[in-house]
């Protein structure tokens, strides 16, 4: 059985910079690229198979629906792979934003809701993100944000590189500008739009903004959501683990000699390496990868070996709650 390597998909954005070129060496489309979805079976932006030979040149969808083995529970009831793995930068700041849980987004927007979380790979000096807001309740919210008070609105917190964030939908938020992070999130890309700090768009128009929306999914009064970590040490590294929620679990590999990681609980799992570079062992087959690639652990393989010095974030769906 082999690892299934994958080829990003690349997303120019207005607030996008050149630093997935620089530091993973992506082939951009333009200098204002702001997305990578490394791992993504959504149809807005697919990521295609580089390898093994037998799958190479699928989109990941397209393979989740014709190899269900490969991936575990949720075969063939769940047709659509239920989580999208990105690298962001953000050259400026992101829209002030916020998502629909699953309820509300399949009856609006027949698709997934949105819960995500970052993890900081690296931030400038002096950067931000927007986490939560003040209103006590949705008319208040509306009527702030109608009255342009977001200093008052908007909480906003100091980032630096190692820095986690759960993002459950409903939470206010925004990334930015100087930060790249690496966000893990359903798959889904429906996004409430709150404040875009009156820019326009290359066609000189200003961006829609969703306040009704996003008042209708926005928790009232915003709730903090604490991710408490959970870390096991081992002799060449650790293996931590960031914040389970119903969707997925997502996990910080830190290797500085080897590591162990037993993914036989997992359906499936996700792993990007987003710093340093590695060789991979996994049934009898060894990979070496660098910063920017991205692959699958298939269902039938239980356990990995990880050498060298590198940082890997790795996820796994978890199954639904009837």
């Amino acid at each position: 059985m082999d690892l299934i390597f994958l080829d990003a998909y690349l997303q120019e954005k207005i607030w996008g910079g050149q630093k997935l070129k620089d530091i993973y060496h992506f082939q951009l489309p333009s200098d204002h690229t702001g997305e990578a979805w490394i791992i993504s079976g959504h149809p807005h932006g697919p990521s295609r198979v580089h390898s093994p030979q037998a799958y190479a040149g699928m989109t990941l969808a397209e393979l989740y629906q014709d190899q269900p083995e490969l991936f575990g529970f949720g075969q063939p009831e769940d047709t659509n792979f239920p989580l999208l793995v990105k690298i962001l930068d953000a050259k400026e700041d992101l829209s002030v934003q916020v998502h629909p849980d699953d309820a509300y987004a399949w009856t609006h927007e027949g698709e997934l809701g949105k819960t995500e979380c970052w993890y900081v790979i690296a931030a400038d000096e002096g950067t931000e993100i927007v986490y939560g807001h003040c209103a006590k309740s949705r008319e208040e919210f509306l009527q702030m944000a109608g009255e342009g008070q977001w200093d008052k609105l908007l909480k906003r917190l100091p980032i630096k590189a190692g820095d986690f964030f759960p993002v459950p939908a409903g939470t206010i938020h925004a990334i930015g500008g100087g930060a790249l992070i690496l966000e893990t999130q359903q798959s889904s890309d429906t996004t409430y739009r709150v404040y875009d700090y009156d820019r326009k768009d290359k066609d000189g128009q200003k961006r829609q903004l969703h306040l009704d929306q996003a008042a209708d999914v926005t928790h009232f009064p915003s709730q903090d959501t604490l991710a408490q970590a959970h870390t096991e040490t081992q002799a060449g590294g650790q293996i931590t683990e960031l914040w389970a929620n119903t969707h997925f679990t997502v996990y910080h590999w830190q290797v500085k000699e080897e590591i162990q990681v037993d993914t036989s609980n997992h359906p499936y799992s996700l792993v990007s390496l987003i710093q340093g570079q590695a060789q991979i062992e996994a049934d009898g087959k060894t990979y070496d990868i660098v910063a920017g690639q991205s692959f699958i652990i298939p269902h039938a393989i239980h356990s990995v070996k990880v050498r060298g010095e590198a940082s890997l974030i790795c996820s796994h769906p978890n199954p639904k709650q009837n």
